[in-house]
């Protein structure tokens, strides 16, 4: 029995016209002439006979009916995608080494190491992107994931990196010059400088230093650490950071330590990878130069050189 399946490129024209709304973007993005990109559709239309879309003043509108067929060919292009770059590494050291990392972790931290790891491992070619929350290998085009909170991944293995110290630190400016430091309670009243999403991080810092948290949770709020170390810089107020995150604006005296106390944290930085990575030769080539990286950042610390 023959199977109604229309042609991939077809498909892929089709989804991408809906998703960029536009048959000049999908041509871009596909690498075809506008007249290719809108044969593909006509033909497509003539396969399924019914229209997927309104035509009026050489606008394309795609149905409703349209528009959920794209949202189910998107999903299985892209398991598509995953399953061609999963059988084509299969087996192999080298190739595509896709790693998602938190974003001001691999900014200041991971980037300006990796260098050492491409120079002993030059058949791997390392595609980083950027993930804030957990996700889900299996729809995802990721080898491994690096993550910062709990050992608590489904499906997946956590392997420990390296704890966190956190720190409040602020611009010079707003300590007074002859004051090297403050009491935990003057910082409560200062402004305080918030992550989005680590709310109670605050809370968490002035209770460890035996001060009533109160109004921890109010302040400007930042998504990202680096907008966080940006505010702090600018003079907003105080902010509670990764000590080895900081480094150099410590050691250049950009930032000063508000108080002495530093929290380490319960929850740590992990590497994740699906059980299936678990015998792919880069997903751990990375992870064992990972775990000698972090190792090194954890001595540093404890010797106060961060």
């Amino acid at each position: 029995m023959r199977r109604t399946l229309p042609p991939t490129s077809s498909l892929a024209c089709f989804e991408s016209t809906v998703r960029l709304g536009s048959v000049t973007l999908a041509a871009e993005e596909l690498n075809l002439t506008q007249s290719a990109v809108s044969k593909r559709l006509s033909g497509l239309e003539d396969l399924l006979g019914r229209k997927l879309f309104t035509r009026e003043q050489r606008q394309l509108t795609p149905t409703p009916a349209a528009r959920e067929y794209a949202k189910e060919v998107s999903e299985i292009i892209n398991r598509l995608e995953i399953s061609t770059a999963r059988l084509i590494s299969q087996g192999r050291h080298g190739g595509v080494l896709t790693v998602a990392i938190l974003p001001t972790f691999g900014t200041r931290w991971l980037v300006p190491r990796l260098s050492e790891f491409l120079s002993e491992h030059p058949l791997i070619e390392l595609n980083l992107i950027s993930k804030i929350s957990p996700f889900d290998f299996e729809n995802e085009v990721t080898d491994l994931a690096i993550h910062f909170g709990l050992p608590e991944w489904d499906k997946a293995h956590c392997e420990y990196l390296m704890d966190e110290a956190v720190v409040a630190v602020c611009a010079p400016s707003v300590l007074e010059l002859d004051q090297p430091m403050m009491q935990a309670n003057e910082i409560a009243s200062h402004t305080l400088i918030q992550h989005t999403t680590r709310p109670y991080l605050w809370n968490d810092w002035l209770k460890s230093c035996g001060t009533r948290p109160v109004g921890a949770t109010v302040g400007p709020r930042f998504e990202f650490y680096a907008h966080v170390i940006e505010a702090a810089l600018a003079g907003i107020g105080v902010a509670v950071l990764p000590e080895f995150l900081i480094q150099n604006e410590l050691e250049r005296g950009m930032l000063r330590l508000a108080h002495e106390h530093r929290l380490v944290c319960k929850e740590r930085y992990y590497a994740v990878y699906p059980a299936k990575n678990s015998h792919n030769s880069n997903v751990v080539d990375f992870v064992n130069w990972l775990k000698i990286k972090c190792e090194e950042q954890t001595q540093l610390s404890q010797r106060g050189e961060l």
